[in-house]
């Protein structure tokens, strides 16, 4: 038998078998070269069809086990997986039933299922539809779930999956925020919460008008309002720590800022350099441990290592690939990158710190602990005096909680915390 040739769904169960069976990240996965082989189109369709299929796991789970007698080798099971939430919302069956057989008969291992493949998804595509509307919306894990219930309730944790189950849109942000209008109308999109233009549907992102010449890149309207909260940095040394893959470095540098973008990872940093090349912005770009980094700065962004909880809605797999054991060393680097910053910053300066997480620990709980400890630090709430900004999402402490399920009827918005802090003269 000739090897199997690669197909979207045959990449797709392969991200979704390295990231349920060996907790692998989706993003790494397609770094280190998971859909080589695949030009773009199918590479972007390779990674959707595995994130819907994170996304509507629990109900595809629930249809299958009415079919199977026991659960199959895991290569089998996300085959029928794949399937079952292809056939659940409204793909061709007669293609997605032949291709997941012929994906079972091309593995040695699995070919001798096939047959049962074939009845389960006929099955599938008879009934699935119809139970799949009247299935509950997918929870988080347990593991993760119950603590965000602690923090937001029952309810609002309803609102945010509700959010997470949708495919979102995709947001960019403009090189310069006058040119949003132009560009929304250009795309079909909508200029949101301050410049943001947000695109429903917006297909392979690199042959939209404007990417290639550097007029914009993709940001979630959440990421990119730490460096808004900043106000005017032309002509100020601003310091981007964790500036990997350089969204906000890209703020900076088109708002005349002299930005250092500082990252850990040289091989992250490499996203960098490529958008600021393609973006024709400039910055100066470091690889280093930030805990070691040292001078003086009139701002600094500090967008710190945190659980990206805030993210499932754009990255599904995230549930499947932790489960919540190393959070605490997390929450104790986020506390020495903030005390760490704070001596970096000149007398007078501002900093905003940022985590795309839910968790309060890692956010409204880092900046109490760190106002206690250092006396020359304090909050600058006038910063979230915007047209843009909703005062029931300013907490106590004078932080800004964005939660997924906020703008949830025009596709919701990553879940974030941020405060801009301001040093004694």
């Amino acid at each position: 038998m000739a090897p199997h040739r690669k197909t979207p769904r045959s990449a797709a169960v392969y991200l979704l078998t390295q990231i349920l069976g060996e907790g692998r990240l989706l993003a790494e996965l397609v770094q280190n070269g998971a859909l080589e082989g695949l030009d773009p189109a199918d590479r972007a369709r390779a990674q959707r069809l595995a994130s819907d299929t994170l996304r509507g796991l629990e109900r595809a789970d629930r249809i299958l086990s009415k079919h199977m007698r026991k659960t199959p080798p895991l290569f089998v099971h996300n085959v029928l997986r794949l399937g079952t939430v292809e056939l659940c919302t409204g793909g061709d069956a007669h293609g997605i039933v032949n291709d997941a057989v012929n994906l079972v008969a091309a593995n040695k291992r699995a070919q001798a299922l096939k047959g049962m493949v074939n009845a389960v998804l006929r099955k599938v595509a008879q009934h699935g539809p119809e139970e799949w509307k009247i299935l509950r919306v997918p929870r988080l894990p347990k593991w993760l779930r119950g603590p965000l219930v602690a923090a937001y309730g029952p309810e609002q944790m309803g609102r945010i999956e509700q959010v997470q189950f949708a495919t979102p849109p995709l947001d960019i942000t403009p090189k310069s925020a006058d040119q949003a209008p132009d560009l929304a109308d250009a795309l079909g999109g909508q200029v949101i919460m301050g410049g943001t233009v947000r695109l429903q549907n917006a297909g392979q992102v690199s042959l939209l008008p404007g990417f290639a010449d550097g007029q914009w890149w993709v940001q979630d309207v959440a990421a990119a309002l730490p460096v808004r909260l900043l106000g005017d940095v032309s002509g100020q040394t601003v310091l981007d720590v964790c500036a990997a893959p350089g969204g906000k470095t890209m703020q900076l540098a088109a708002g005349g800022a002299h930005v250092t973008a500082l990252d850990i990872s040289e091989n992250r940093l490499k996203r960098v350099y490529e958008n600021l090349d393609r973006t024709q912005l400039s910055a100066a770009v470091q690889a280093g441990n930030a805990l070691d980094h040292q001078g003086a700065y009139d701002a600094i962004v500090l967008d710190a290592p945190c659980s990206a909880t805030g993210t499932i809605r754009r990255h599904p797999d995230l549930p499947y690939s932790k489960d919540g054991a190393k959070f605490g060393d997390l929450f104790a680097l986020q506390a020495q990158l903030l005390d760490h910053a704070v001596s970096l910053l000149a007398a007078g300066g501002r900093m905003v710190y940022c985590t795309c997480s839910l968790f309060p620990d890692e956010g409204e709980c880092q900046i109490d602990d760190l106002l206690a400890r250092n006396p020359s630090i304090s909050v600058d709430r006038s910063a979230l005096d915007r047209d843009d900004i909703d005062p029931a999402w300013i907490t106590s402490e004078g932080g800004l909680r964005l939660t997924p399920d906020i703008l949830a009827d025009q596709g919701g918005m990553d879940g974030f915390y941020m405060c801009v802090l301001t040093k004694a003269s």
